[in-house]
């Protein structure tokens, strides 16, 4: 078992005409977010099936399989991850959080973002130091930014909200919609949990928040508090 035979797997199931479409949606174009990715046309009950097919394979197949220039093989490799992190200890835990973190430059759209970075280093630092989060929100690099927000809801599900709140406050002046949407989850997953502790975050930020943040964050609030949010 290989990262060729995955490939070869993924190959079979190849939709060209999807594949045009789920490029469009990804912002495939010169000059935006996902310039030159490549699509194979998959839906992702079908990388999820070929994901857990091969789910034990050896971490280093996985990462080659990373690096492909095809979107599906990367997601199916980073899905396999997280069925990988699922099932081993916090040392396997570990080693698959320190492998997402140097391949990171190939978790570069934010659905491979979005669908990995929680159960593959969000649920791996609920037990150890969270700092790297702030490191990665730090960093000029839009897909680390996402990875640091994105990452705390494996602490939102537990209760825990204080990086969620730390890490939103330091992206707040953040210039691209993703990361203004990836706020806004995160406080909306917050919110679900404890109302009064997004309002408590948006009385004290809510000058700041860009429009779109603000948006998502209050989605599930009843229309009257949605109003009175929108018109401050």
């Amino acid at each position: 078992m290989t990262h060729t035979d995955v490939k070869t797997a993924l190959l079979a199931l190849e939709q060209p005409e999807r594949a045009s479409f789920v490029a469009r949606f990804f912002k495939t174009r010169p000059g935006q977010y996902g310039e030159g990715d490549q699509f194979l046309g998959l839906s992702m009950p079908q990388q999820h099936a070929i994901a857990r097919q091969f789910r034990l394979l050896p971490a280093d197949d996985v990462e080659q399989l990373l690096h492909d220039p095809y979107h599906e093989c990367r997601m199916t490799a980073l899905l396999i991850w997280v069925y990988q992190a699922r099932k081993t200890g916090i040392t396997g835990r570990a080693d698959l959080a320190d492998r997402y973190l140097a391949n990171r430059q190939y978790v570069n759209n934010w659905d491979l973002v979005d669908v990995t970075c929680p159960a593959i280093l969000g649920e791996y630092l609920l037990h150890t130091d969270r700092s790297v989060l702030y490191d990665l929100a730090r960093q000029d690099h839009l897909w680390s930014q996402r990875i640091a927000m994105v990452s705390t809801l494996a602490f939102i599900r537990k209760g825990q909200f204080a990086d969620t709140f730390a890490l939103a406050e330091l992206l707040l002046t953040h210039k691209h919609d993703l990361i203004h949407k990836a706020i806004g989850w995160m406080l909306r997953e917050v919110g679900k949990r404890s109302p009064e502790a997004l309002e408590e975050f948006l009385h004290d930020h809510i000058r700041q928040m860009p429009r779109t943040a603000l948006r998502y964050a209050i989605e599930k609030f009843d229309p009257a508090r949605r109003q009175y949010y929108l018109k401050l």
